[in-house]
């Protein structure tokens, strides 16, 4: 067997690929009930602005809309990635579905700041009378079907679409807030202009919430690499046996599933135990937040430059 192929091991089998399907389906089911929760906010909110005549509510009620379509995307990414996919077809599953769905929720929320910014504009110029009774009680309904909505999502290690909706709800919790607030404003100052401010104040929070969905799927796709390279370098090299490490990559198939490959210079007392090496480079890379690996050990320095001519993109 040659020093190339003694020198290679992977992080597990295709097995390892449907990591974290207990973890999915769990997600699948929370983003189920907050959708439902959300569409039900959504039509009470929508009756109580066009009853009522509140911007600020028809705004935080489109908002709630677009959240509740966003997570019935995320549901069916989710779902199907944990039911479909596990075959050599596709070598990580469906997982990248689930920051595509991410990517296309940041997207859809834009169109809303539009909407929204367009009709805070036109009762800007002529505020009309609102319910403010009425309203305030929708409004303080739709809080607290944020709230019970974040309830259901808090937790440690949520995805990526668990995050985009935690934070979409975040929004959603603070709009809420505002729109009692100014609905207060109005009701002791007379002060209708509030309206429109406030639901301004909402698109601000909805451009927020978009950027940070946006931001987290791009770096997937891009390949934005999920730990600190450098860090991880230092502890690879500091094995028994590893002279270089010649080259390093990781990146993310979704937000649960880190994927990295590296190839490592060794001593020819380490080749001959070349297992040992490998083991201990793979529990490295999973301190580091890695679920799958690729290491390969590389020849000594001597036949370095022909074997990283043909492997490494360095």
């Amino acid at each position: 067997m040659s020093d190339h192929e003694s020198g290679h091991a992977h992080g597990g089998s295709h097995d390892d690929h449907s990591h974290g399907h207990g973890t999915s389906s769990t997600s699948s089911r929370k983003l189920a009930a907050v959708s439902a929760i959300n569409l039900l906010g959504f039509l009470a909110e929508l009756a109580g602005g066009l009853l009522f005549g509140s911007v600020a509510l028809l705004s935080d009620a489109f908002h709630m809309l677009f959240d509740a379509l966003a997570y019935v995307m995320a549901f069916v990414a989710t779902y199907i990635a944990d039911n479909h996919g596990d075959t050599d077809r596709w070598s990580y599953g469906l997982h990248r579905l689930e920051p595509l769905a991410a990517f296309l929720n940041g997207l859809l929320l834009l169109p809303m700041v539009g909407f929204i910014l367009w009709e805070s504009y036109q009762r800007f110029l002529e505020p009309i009378a609102i319910g403010t009774g009425p309203t305030l009680v929708i409004a303080t309904g739709g809080l607290l079907v944020n709230i019970g909505s974040v309830y259901v999502l808090q937790g440690d290690g949520m995805s990526l679409n668990e995050r985009g909706a935690f934070y979409h709800l975040l929004g959603d919790a603070g709009g809420s807030i505002a729109v009692i607030v100014s609905t207060l404003v109005i009701e002791l100052t007379g002060l209708r202009i509030a309206d429109p401010i406030t639901a301004a104040l909402i698109a601000v929070l909805v451009t927020w919430s978009a950027g940070k969905v946006l931001r987290g799927s791009g770096a997937i796709f891009l390949h934005r690499t999920p730990l600190d390279t450098e860090d991880a370098r230092q502890h690879l090299r500091a094995i028994d046996g590893v002279e270089a490490v010649d080259d390093f990559h990781a990146w993310q198939i979704c937000s649960q599933l880190t994927v990295a490959t590296t190839h490592l210079e060794t001593d020819d007392e380490a080749k001959a135990d070349a297992e040992t090496v490998t083991r201990r480079a793979h529990e490295e890379l999973t301190h580091h937040g890695v679920d799958h690996a690729t290491v390969e050990l590389c020849p000594d320095s001597k036949n370095r430059r022909t074997h990283l001519n043909a492997h490494s993109h360095q």
